[in-house]
């Protein structure tokens, strides 16, 4: 089973791009961020044509998340329901397995602007409910999945040299997504040996993809009772060379299932 994550920033731009990816990676789940399209927009007949299901829920101009999923998706879930917020950030779902169910959950996390803005203050507030709602997701299905664009760059390996931000990598982020995993999950991206300077994500300015100053921001992210079943976790960037691409490329991860 293969479940993969992409933040598209804009699926009415890159939805030629997502379908071509498709096409050379079937993936069984592809969870995407920032659609940045309202919710009756949504181009589900494009998917159905390609043999996929859809769930999603958009927003206008921003935000916005979806999961494509060649077997349909059940009890689906918009939103974190412990934290109300007109911010479309959260989607979940079943799928069925021979190994019984997976909770696949994914999220589009605040980035949070500046430390001391309030868009910070959201983004730790955010991901407190985030850490409440995964805790109790896992008492109901061991086997989950939680990925998406988290905004959190978890270690100094996961950041390009010259990065000289303070926000993505700040101790106060860091804390939120090692709380993630103290829930009982794990980076599955590190349970295997990756190349150094491995990024998911490159700023359009500065000529950043052609000089790898990038930062590994999109996740994958596995209950401890799935480890034994993780063949591999990769990174695509593939997309990241096409013609007017997203600024983030695909994460991937290989379930024995």
């Amino acid at each position: 089973m293969k479940i993969a994550s992409w933040n598209v920033n804009s699926l009415s731009v890159r939805l030629e791009q997502v379908v071509e990816w498709l096409s050379h990676h079937p993936v069984d789940v592809l969870c995407l961020q920032e659609i940045k399209m309202e919710t009756h927009k949504f181009p589900e007949d494009i998917f159905k044509s390609i043999g996929y299901h859809a769930v999603w829920s958009g927003q206008k101009t921003y935000n916005g998340v979806a999961i494509i999923s060649k077997q349909k998706a059940e009890q689906v879930q918009i939103n974190n329901p412990l934290f109300e917020d007109e911010q479309q950030r959260l989607i979940a779902a079943d799928f069925a397995t021979q190994q019984g169910k997976i909770r696949v959950i994914g999220v589009y996390c605040p980035n949070g602007s500046s430390l001391e803005s309030n868009k910070f203050i959201y983004k730790m507030a955010w991901f407190d409910a985030l850490n409440t709602y995964i805790k109790d997701q896992l008492t109901h299905y061991p086997q989950l999945v939680l990925t998406g664009d988290f905004n959190i760059a978890p270690e100094d390996r996961d950041v390009h040299a010259k990065y000289s931000g303070d926000i993505l990598v700040s101790p106060q982020e860091r804390a939120q997504f090692t709380h993630l995993l103290n829930l009982g999950l794990k980076d599955s991206f590190r349970l295997f040996e990756q190349e150094e300077k491995s990024f998911s994500w490159w700023d359009y300015r500065q000529f950043a993809f052609k000089r790898n100053a990038g930062v590994r921001i999109d996740h994958l992210l596995i209950s401890d009772t799935l480890i034994d079943k993780c063949i591999a976790s990769t990174i695509d960037k593939t997309p990241r060379t096409n013609e007017r691409p997203s600024d983030h490329t695909p994460v991937i991860v290989e379930l024995a299932i």
